[in-house]
C-alpha cells in the first residue's frame, strides 16, 4: 500500500497459520484509506492560526462579529468597563442586596485591613487605605460580581518578608514605605501587562472588522498564560507553609513578647518564643487566646452551617469592638497589653512622589517584590473570582481580571495603598450575603471612607492581640489537608512539589520555598517531555481496535509484527530517547520470537498521539527506518497528523514511505501487509 492505494481483496483463509485470526470474514473487501496531506497554507496563515490558538483560545472577538459600528463601539466600552454591562439594568432590589453585602464585608474588611498591614510590617492605617481606593477601581474594571477586594495575607507576608530582609521599617520608615508603594506599582504594571493587549485587540476590532484578522497576528500578545506555570501542587504547599509561618509569627501578639525576630523561618520564630519567657504576659495570653477561640468557633459554625455566614463575617469587627472597650475600661489593670495607638484620620494621602525609581539596589528590590507579590495576588484573585462565578454559572474573563487588578494596584500605589487582590474570605462573605454585582465593593469602600473620616480615634485602645487572633483565624483556612492528600493519591511528583514548597517556606524563606516548588514542577514537565510514554499495542479479538497490552489483558500481539504507540510530540529533547526505546522494544521482541523460532518482519509506529515533530524528530525517523531496513525489518507509519505529515513531506522523508509503509489505521496496516506477504 502507498499513499495512492485505494482498495484490495483480503482472503484471510489464505494467510499463514498463526494463533491470531484477522477480524475479517473470508471474501470481505477491506478499504485502504489514503493518508492525506493537510490543505496548503501560506506561512502567514500558519503563523496567524498558531498564534491565535496559543494566545486567544477563547476567540475574544466573537462578540464583534456581524455587528454594526455603533454596536461594536458599545461592546468595546463594555469590554473595558464591565460596570456598563449591568448599570443600565440596575434595580432597587439588586441595590438592596449589594448594599447589605457591602456593609457585611466592610465589617470583615476593616479589621482584616488593619491586621494584614501589620503582616507587611506597614502602619495599620495603610491597610485601611488599601480597602478604600482599590475596591472602587475594581468595581469599574472587574468582571466578577462577588470578588471582595482588599489586602490579602499571602501577598502581605511576602512583601513584609522580602522588604524586611534589606530595609527596616523601624529604622528607615520613609524608605520602607516608598519601596512598598513602588513594589505595588510594579506589581500592578506587571499584572495589567499580562492582560492588557488582549483588551486592546478587542478595542481595535470596534474600528473596523476588516482589520480584526490582522490584529490577531500583529497586536502584542497577552502573557496571561505565564500564571499557569504556578501549579496547584505548588500553591497548596506554599499557602500551607505561609499559613503556618504567619500563625507562628502572631505568637508575638498573643503572648505579649516585645523582642521578637523579624525573620520568617520556623526555627528563628520558635527561638524567639522560647528565648524570652520572661516577656510572656498572662493577661495578654488569656485575652488573646480567648478571642482566638471565639473567632475559630465562629468560623467553624459558618463552615458547618453556611446560612450562618454572618457569624464569621461579624466576628472580627465584634472582637475588635469588645476588646477595645475592655482595654479602655480596664486600662489601669491592662497597662502591659500592647495597643495600636493613634491612627491618622482622613482620606488617603497621595504617594506618587514616594515612588522609588532611582538607585539600583532599592529599585531592583522593589521590582522583585512587585513581580512576586503580583503573581501571587493575581493567581489568588483570579482563582477566587472563577470559583464563585462557577457557582452562579457565569464566566470571569481572566484577562479582564488581570487588567482590573493591575490598574487598581497602580492607582493604589499613588494613593498610599499596598498590594491588594481578591480575598477568599471576603468574597465568600460577599457571595453568601447575596451580592449581585460589583457595587458591593463600592458600598464597602464607602464604609471604609466613613471609618477613615470619623471613626479612627475609636481604634486607639484596640489591642494587638486581637489583630493576631484575626490573622490566625483568616490564614488557617489556607491549610488544605484534603488537597494535599489528593495530590498524594493522584501524582507523587505533584505531592513532592507540594512538600518542597511547604518545607522550603518553613525552613528557608518564602521566596526560595516558592522557587524550589516551581523548580520541581518544571522538572516534572521536563521529565514528561524528555521521557514520554511508549507502549506495545495488541489487537482486541474480534475488532480492529489496538490497545496497550499491559492495560488490556485481552489484547494480543500479532506474530511477526511489533506495534508501538507514542504519546508525545517528537522533539529534540526526546528524539534520541524515543529512537533508543523503540530499538529496545525491537530487540526484546526479536529475543521473544527467537524462542518460538519466528522472525520479526514489521514494526508499526502508531503516530496518532504524536501532535508535532521537529527536525530532530524527522532525523530520528530517518535513522530508525535505516537501522530497521539493515535488519530486514519493514518500518511503517500509521496516522501521522497534518503538521507531522507536512514536516515529513518538506524533509522528503515521506517519499521513502511508499507502498505498504503509510496507513491511516493500525488495522488496515496489519491486514494489508499480512495479505501482501502471502501474495
Amino acid at each position: 500500500m502507498g499513499i495512492d492505494s485505494n482498495t484490495l481483496q483480503a482472503d484471510v483463509s489464505s494467510t499463514p497459520q498463526t494463533s491470531f485470526d484477522l477480524p475479517l470474514s473470508t471474501g470481505s473487501i477491506l478499504e485502504i484509506h489514503t493518508v492525506c496531506l493537510p490543505p496548503q497554507k501560506t506561512t502567514f496563515q500558519k503563523l496567524k492560526h498558531r498564534l491565535s490558538e496559543i494566545f486567544f483560545p477563547d476567540d475574544p472577538l466573537h462578540r464583534f462579529k456581524n455587528q454594526t459600528f455603533l454596536r461594536k463601539a458599545v461592546l468595546g466600552f463594555q469590554y473595558f468597563f464591565p460596570i456598563l454591562q449591568w448599570v443600565s439594568s440596575y434595580s432597587f432590589s439588586t441595590f438592596r442586596s449589594d448594599f447589605i453585602s457591602g456593609l457585611t464585608i466592610a465589617s470583615l474588611a476593616i479589621p482584616q485591613g488593619i491586621s494584614y498591614a501589620k503582616l507587611a510590617n506597614l502602619p495599620p492605617i495603610i491597610g485601611l487605605y488599601s480597602s478604600f481606593v482599590p475596591p472602587l477601581i475594581y468595581s469599574l474594571f472587574g468582571s466578577s460580581r462577588h470578588l471582595g477586594v482588599g489586602p490579602v495575607s499571602i501577598a502581605s507576608l511576602v512583601m513584609g518578608t522580602m522588604l524586611s530582609e534589606s530595609v527596616s521599617y523601624s529604622q528607615e520608615p520613609e524608605l520602607y514605605l516608598g519601596l512598598a508603594f513602588t513594589a505595588t506599582f510594579f506589581a500592578g504594571l506587571f499584572q495589567a501587562s499580562l492582560g492588557f493587549f488582549r483588551g486592546a485587540k478587542c478595542h481595535f476590532a470596534t474600528l473596523n472588522s476588516v482589520l480584526a484578522p490582522m490584529n490577531s497576528v500583529f497586536a502584542p500578545m497577552p502573557l496571561g498564560f505565564i500564571i499557569d506555570f504556578l501549579s496547584k501542587a505548588t500553591l497548596v504547599g506554599f499557602m500551607a507553609g505561609a499559613a503556618v509561618i504567619v500563625s507562628l509569627q502572631q505568637l508575638q501578639g498573643l503572648l505579649g513578647i516585645v523582642h521578637f525576630t523579624k525573620k520568617m523561618q520556623i526555627i528563628p520564630v520558635m527561638s524567639s518564643v522560647f528565648d524570652h519567657p520572661n516577656e510572656w504576659s498572662w493577661k495578654t495570653i488569656v485575652l488573646g487566646f480567648s478571642f482566638l477561640i471565639l473567632l475559630l468557633i465562629a468560623r467553624l459554625t459558618s463552615l458547618k452551617r453556611p446560612k450562618l455566614f454572618w457569624i464569621s463575617a461579624a466576628a472580627p469587627l465584634t472582637s475588635v469592638i469588645v476588646s477595645t472597650v475592655l482595654v479602655f475600661l480596664l486600662k489601669s489593670e491592662l497597662q502591659d497589653v500592647s495597643i495600636i495607638g493613634k491612627l491618622p484620620d482622613g482620606l488617603n494621602p497621595p504617594s506618587a512622589k514616594m515612588l522609588y525609581f532611582h538607585g539600583r539596589p532599592h529599585l531592583g528590590l522593589a521590582i522583585r517584590v512587585g513581580i512576586v507579590t503580583g503573581i501571587l495576588s493575581l493567581t489568588e484573585g483570579i482563582a477566587v473570582g472563577r470559583t464563585f462565578a462557577a457557582l452562579q454559572n457565569y464566566q470571569v474573563d481572566g484577562n479582564k481580571e488581570m487588567i482590573a487588578i493591575g490598574l487598581m494596584n497602580i492607582a493604589g500605589s499613588c494613593s498610599s495603598c499596598y498590594v491588594t487582590s481578591g480575598s477568599f474570605s471576603r468574597s465568600a462573605v460577599n457571595y453568601n450575603a447575596g451580592a449581585k454585582t460589583a457595587f458591593s465593593n463600592i458600598v464597602m469602600a464607602g464604609s471604609v471612607l466613613v471609618t477613615l473620616l470619623f471613626l479612627m480615634p475609636l481604634f486607639y485602645y484596640t489591642p494587638n492581640l486581637v489583630l493576631a487572633a484575626i490573622i490566625i483565624t483568616a490564614v488557617i483556612g489556607l491549610i488544605d489537608y484534603n488537597a494535599a492528600f489528593l495530590l498524594w493519591k493522584l501524582d507523587k511528583l505533584d505531592f513532592l512539589a507540594c512538600l518542597c514548597s511547604f518545607f522550603g517556606v518553613l525552613f528557608i524563606s518564602v521566596p526560595i520555598g516558592l522557587a524550589i516548588s516551581v523548580g520541581v514542577s518544571v522538572f516534572k514537565i521536563l521529565l514528561h517531555v524528555t521521557r514520554p510514554n511508549t507502549m506495545v499495542l495488541g489487537n482486541i479479538p474480534g475488532t480492529q481496535i489496538y490497545q496497550n497490552i499491559s492495560r488490556y489483558k485481552s489484547a494480543s500481539t500479532i506474530p511477526s509484527f511489533l506495534i508501538i504507540g507514542i504519546e508525545s510530540p517528537i522533539y529534540f529533547a526526546n528524539s534520541t530517547y524515543l529512537q533508543q526505546r523503540i530499538l529496545r522494544w525491537v530487540r526484546e521482541e526479536e529475543e521473544r520470537l527467537q524462542q518460538k523460532e519466528e522472525n520479526l518482519k514489521c514494526v508499526i509506529l502508531d503516530m496518532t498521539a504524536v501532535t508535532a515533530i521537529d527536525s530532530s524528530g524527522v532525523d530520528a525517523m530517518y535513522e530508525l527506518r535505516k537501522t530497521l531496513m539493515n535488519r530486514s525489518i519493514q518500518f511503517v507509519l500509521v496516522n501521522p497528523v497534518g503538521s507531522v505529515m507536512e514536516k515529513l513531506k518538506h524533509s522528503e522523508i515521506l517519499d521513502l514511505f511508499r507502498t505498504n509503509q503509510l496507513y491511516l489505521t493500525v488495522g488496515e496496516a496489519v491486514t494489508d501487509i499480512s495479505s501482501s506477504w502471502k501474495a
